[in-house]
């Protein structure tokens, strides 16, 4: 994550427009000196949600909730800390500074790259659609049932066959050779000079979670053009295949709200169904759909996974591989039957969104799925042969991390193979694949209580004071800069009180300009961007804050035993702390209504 400097924050702050911000997302009428509209984050016919004119924070009279231009980015589009900064500073014309530049953050800047990118974006479109060599790129795409809405709305474009059209176009706009390498798009030749990287081909742009222009994959609509089918942006550094998603863009909101998803193979497959309605669904590149892919669904509170790949040998493999990423964290999959030598995109044009959404209701779970096609390469009608496929599957849902979801699925192995419970091992203990996720930057860490205790805190403390005002004063009369443990929470605590303010809770942007320490920075972003169960606010920013206390009260009574039991003390100096020692203690938290 990029550690942004305090001043890039304020100048960002400065600029910001919010109305402008959500004027993007939801319908905005203006009401004398505010705005109102319906509330995206609850269902509702009469709007509550509320912006007065050149505030910087919105205000929903129906569920309360309660933000700045970067909490409604975090919650409305599922953004993290970073990814809302970079969007509102690409939207404002804000330059952002790091603190003291890291590995992450040299090079070129992020911002003018993807000005880059969206030029290139915006000249392939225009190839496509108004030039003669576009002609025969869109006749490829009406074979195929793709028309011009449908171009337009995706922005589809073509790169064209002639070499440095697009540098001259470039350099027309001020974008230098660097910027362009950096971004992807172009390379050097090893005779000199440069070469378009895209050539020839369908280009189909690559976007991130905000919708800003990150790359591209592009298809080769003639057999004679050099290369794969498909070919995909190099690693930049806005670019990184092992985490993006194609068309995430498009369905990220939905995909939280629904907590499900389809996966696809090909760019054009996921384009067509996100079209046709189904827009909760995403494309690795080809068949690498690997852990970070899946960590990204799975940081959007996944609970469904559809996978839609093509029904041939390599698509079944990587619809084995894929299903246990999902099933590993409790994911539960299933597995669309495609017919034999189609594709979503196929399926759609022929049969229509009806009956691929009758092929979702039909599919098949994953577990089932799996032993179809282990079952394929053996005898299963010999001891021998249906031994070695239960102990395969044994062993790959032994390997999944939640105890219950091996349980479970053991059971149904039983049930599929006909053959005892016991004798597959249900009931045995399990050992889960105990592990703590956490960010490269930070590093690997071991478990620390403290530590959770005081996130667990903060978090209630930032999600609910927005709205209470009690849990500020509380705050500020219980817990002290001392009562923390962790350096970085202690750092994050004081910027949260610095920034607090009645009328509108906290400033999320000003806090994290207080934190100019990569820890800091990627512990903030962490907090503000997690899930929690709102109908408990209260009582657990109540509770997780008497813990603190309680450990503060328990941590002074045993240091003061340890010096009476030392041996090193006075008489005199024993009474004294026999006195102290008798005095501390227990404070009991006030509820929210007490101190309200």
């Amino acid at each position: 994550m990029a550690i942004f400097s305090k001043e890039s924050l304020q100048n960002l702050k400065q600029r910001i427009d919010l109305v402008e911000v959500l004027s993007s997302h939801i319908e905005l009428k203006r009401s004398g000196a505010s705005y109102k509209g319906l509330c995206p984050f609850h269902d509702e016919k009469s709007p509550s949600f509320m912006v007065q004119k050149g505030d910087s924070h919105y205000h929903c009279f129906g569920c309360g909730a309660h933000g700045d231009a970067i909490q409604f980015l975090i919650s409305h589009l599922k953004l993290n800390f970073s990814e809302a900064v970079e969007n509102l500073a690409q939207r404002f014309g804000v330059p952002l500074q790091f603190v003291e530049s890291t590995e992450e953050n040299k090079g070129p800047n992020k911002a003018a790259l993807k000005g880059a990118l969206e030029s290139a974006c915006q000249f392939f479109h225009f190839l496509l659609l108004h030039t003669q060599e576009g002609h025969a790129a869109l006749e490829y795409l009406y074979r195929r049932g793709i028309d011009l809405d449908f171009i337009r709305h995706f922005r589809v474009g073509l790169a064209s066959k002639e070499s440095g059209m697009l540098r001259k176009v470039m350099h027309a706009k001020f974008i230098s050779d660097d910027y362009m390498q950096e971004a992807g798009l172009i390379s050097p030749r090893s005779t000199g000079g440069w070469r378009d990287f895209f050539q020839d081909r369908i280009t189909f742009p690559i976007c991130d979670a905000a919708g800003a222009v990150i790359g591209f994959s592009a298809r080769k609509y003639k057999e004679e053009t050099f290369g794969g089918k498909y070919i995909n942006t190099s690693e930049t550094p806005l670019f990184k295949k092992s985490r993006v998603l194609f068309g995430l863009n498009y369905c990220r909101k939905r995909i939280a709200k629904e907590r499900k998803a389809i996966i696809v193979e090909g760019q054009i497959d996921a384009l067509r169904l996100i079209a046709a309605g189904f827009d909760i669904t995403v494309a690795g590149q080809g068949t690498a759909f690997g852990e970070g892919h899946a960590q990204e669904l799975l940081n959007l509170g996944l609970n469904k996974v559809y996978l839609a790949l093509d029904s041939d040998e390599a698509g079944m493999q990587a619809t084995c591989k894929i299903g246990d990423l999902f099933q590993r964290e409790g994911v539960e999959v299933y597995v669309l039957q495609l017919p034999q030598g189609s594709d979503p995109d196929l399926f759609l044009r022929e049969k229509g969104p009806d009956e691929f959404l009758e092929l979702m209701k039909s599919s098949t779970d994953y577990l089932t799925f799996l032993t179809t096609v282990l079952s394929r390469k053996l005898d299963t009608t010999s001891p021998a042969g249906k031994n070695e496929l239960i102990q395969t599957v044994i062993k790959q849902v032994r390997s999944w991390n939640h105890p219950l979801m091996v349980h479970e699925s053991l059971r149904k192995l039983s049930h599929l193979m006909h053959v005892p419970e016991s004798m597959i091992g249900v009931g045995q203990d399990h050992i889960p694949n105990v592990y703590i996720k956490q960010s490269a930057s930070i590093g690997l860490q071991t478990i620390d209580p403290d530590r959770i205790l005081e996130m667990d805190f903060l978090r209630w403390l930032l999600l609910g004071g927005q709205t209470e005002k009690s849990f500020a004063i509380a705050a500020r009369e219980n817990i002290k800069s001392e009562h923390f443990r962790n350096p970085s929470c202690c750092n994050i605590y004081e910027a949260c009180l610095e920034c607090y303010s009645p009328e509108h809770g906290f400033d999320l942007m000003a806090i994290a300009g207080c934190l100019e320490n990569e820890e800091g920075q990627l512990l903030f972003g962490d907090l503000i961007g997690k899930k929690n169960k709102c109908d408990r606010v209260v009582e657990a920013f109540f509770e997780t804050m008497q813990k603190i206390s309680d450990r503060n009260w328990m941590e002074q009574r045993e240091e003061i035993r340890m010096r009476m039991q030392s041996g090193q003390c006075s008489d005199d100096e024993v009474t004294e702390l026999s006195k102290k020692f008798g005095s501390l203690k227990r404070v009991l938290i006030k509820n929210a209504k007490e101190v309200g």
